[in-house]
């Protein structure tokens, strides 16, 4: 995967002939040739379709697939580096305790080594250990940005109390280097569906895509270290760089001075935006309130950008930039199984599916906000994500079914007490002892796409003019009327007329129905 990345970055991005290419990646030509086809021919079918295309875009980004069944296992070059530093690290430890005298030196470091079957001699023991152990200050190197060259990306954790709970939230913070310009967004997880859908965002809002991503050591773009500073990429990371096109390199290990700009804003911008507000009512509020504190840094005069706002500064950046593709489709793919009580199980937390689909395996695409449920690539139904945990998350009309046969089930239900307050205050008002008759109102909604908001209306009616007698017959006939007219309660003097009037009116709608 991070050999057909640079095949296309070299060719499209840098120019290089497919000769060239192949000569200093030393691979065949015929592959290198074979993966550009793929690719082009993959553009060409996005550019040719007019609306997002998830299988087309997912075919633009696939995993070379090689036969690797006579691979032998590799050894890891950071096996005796990372021993080494456990060994170090045991000896500060009994420093600490006042056992300097039963520290391992060097000659034991190198014997315990050798006893763990490592070939490896004295002097590269010696002069790996020196190297971990000097320390003098640090110089650094002033750097000069070309417009849309670089820019750095940092999560920064924010506490924020969201309707009234008191929660841990994660920003990501963008900022191109030559400008300073600031972008922010808040996520519930600091997990690869948020970083994707971050770079989307961000991407549409400046307009176009920088050249290089600078990236720290998170857990989200390197998926293992080979030796002591290649890193490998995770596949998400790759996915994206391939579909915007732009390259991408990761700072040292605790060097956040190799990202400086991005490592200062995520604390000024937390500080600047949530320092005299931290209560919001919901994540969207929280966000909007997040970028406009962006937009108001952004417009501010900066010594350090020459006396220029990075709002224009960003503006020259615009024009070097990478043109923006259709939106690339962030959502990861998870399966699972439909259990007894008609869920499926994600990070914890359970979720309702269609009650016909018990004992099936069901595919779940997640994004950050949302959770879509497919069974034999049909879409069956779909649930806001949530982030507590061992919650269950259930939607009435999953259960109708079951119900109808089941009805005495209902009162005591999950499905029931997870429904919404006008569901439960019109059942417990109307149908607690007829739970028969609500189910079948339900069942009544759902197959004529009706929204519960009928059945207030058709109670309203009846009250108007039978509140004494509200059954699912006449609130079925009711919803059946394209308009329902309310009609205001007449104040006559003479009883019997009045029950006359009502029982007519009652008459007139049943024989319309």
């Amino acid at each position: 995967m991070s050999t057909k990345q640079k095949i296309i970055l070299r060719r499209y991005r840098d120019g290089d002939s497919e000769r060239k290419i192949s000569r200093e990646l030393k691979i065949n030509r015929e592959t290198v040739r074979r993966y550009l086809a793929e690719y082009e021919q993959g553009r060409q079918k996005l550019s040719n379709t007019e609306k997002e295309d998830e299988v087309l875009i997912e075919e633009l980004v696939k995993i070379p697939k090689y036969d690797s069944s006579n691979r032998s296992n590799q050894k890891f070059l950071d096996e005796i580096s990372q021993e080494v530093d456990r060994l170090l690290q045991i000896n500060e430890e009994k420093r600490s305790r006042g056992l300097h005298k039963q520290v391992m030196k060097k000659i034991d470091i190198l014997e315990h080594l050798q006893d763990m079957g490592h070939d490896i001699g004295y002097t590269t023991v010696c002069h790996h250990i020196n190297r971990k152990l000097i320390q003098r200050n640090e110089a650094f190197i002033r750097q000069v940005y070309n417009p849309g060259d670089v820019c750095e990306f940092d999560w920064g954790e924010v506490k924020l109390e969201i309707d009234g709970q008191m929660r841990t939230l994660y920003m990501a913070v963008f900022t191109p280097a030559m400008s300073n310009y600031r972008y922010a967004v808040l996520f519930h997880r600091q997990d690869t569906a948020s970083f994707l859908q971050a770079h989307v965002l961000f991407f549409e809002h400046v307009g176009g895509v920088f050249h290089t991503m600078v990236y720290d050591n998170m857990r989200v773009v390197i998926r293992k270290f080979v030796g002591p500073s290649e890193k490998e990429p995770t596949e998400a990371l790759l996915k994206l760089s391939m579909y915007y096109q732009f390259h991408f390199r990761f700072c040292n290990v605790r060097r956040g001075n190799e990202k400086g700009h991005v490592e200062r804003n995520v604390e000024f911008i937390r500080r600047k935006a949530f320092c005299k507000r931290d209560r919001f009512p919901t994540l969207d509020g929280s966000n909007v309130w997040l970028l406009g504190t962006c937009n108001r840094l952004n417009t501010r005069y900066n010594r350090d950008n020459q006396g220029k706002r990075p709002i224009d500064l960003l503006e020259i950046e615009k024009k070097q930039l990478y043109p923006v593709p259709p939106s690339f489709d962030c959502g990861q793919m998870e399966q699972g199984k439909v259990d007894k009580y008609s869920v499926i199980t994600y990070a914890t937390n359970r979720y309702s599916v269609p009650d016909h689909l018990v004992g099936k395996m069901v595919d779940v695409k997640v994004y950050p906000e949302r959770l879509y449920c497919y069974h034999e690539n049909q879409k069956i139904c779909e649930h806001e994500r949530q982030y507590s945990r061992h919650g269950w998350y259930i939607n009435l009309d999953h259960y109708l079914y079951t119900l109808k046969r089941k009805s005495g089930a209902l009162a005591g239900s999950q499905a029931l007490a997870s429904a919404p307050e006008d569901v439960k205050h019109i059942f417990e008002k109307y149908f607690a002892h007829a739970a028969k008759d609500f189910v079948e109102l339900l069942i009544f909604l759902q197959d004529h796409n009706y929204a519960f908001d009928k059945v207030h209306e058709a109670i309203q009616t009846l009250k108007r003019t039978c509140p004494h007698d509200i059954s699912l017959d006449k609130i079925q006939a009711l919803c059946m009327q394209k308009n329902i007219v309310y009609t205001p309660k007449e104040n006559h003097d003479d009883q019997i007329l009045q029950q006359s009037l009502a029982q007519l009116k009652e008459l007139s709608l049943l024989l319309d129905y």
